[in-house]
């Protein structure tokens, strides 16, 4: 997926806002715990919330590939 792919269209949260966060993640314990902090610091997924599963998914992926 291209890093300027919009995921969020509500915060305009893009694919590599996303993977930028979850590269940075040293301690992790479960992918809630991740998407918590994605939440946090790129407002994703706190409009209507129709990004939450693509997001979760999205980070799912990111973890495997680590």
């Amino acid at each position: 997926m291209e890093s300027s792919t919009l995921i969020c269209n509500c915060k305009k949260v893009t694919y590599g806002q996303i993977e930028d966060v979850v590269r940075a993640e040293s301690n992790i314990t479960n992918v809630v715990q991740v998407f918590e902090d994605v939440q946090k610091q790129t407002n994703c997924s706190t409009g209507c919330g129709g990004c939450h599963d693509k997001i979760m998914d999205i980070i799912a992926d990111l973890l495997y590939q680590r």
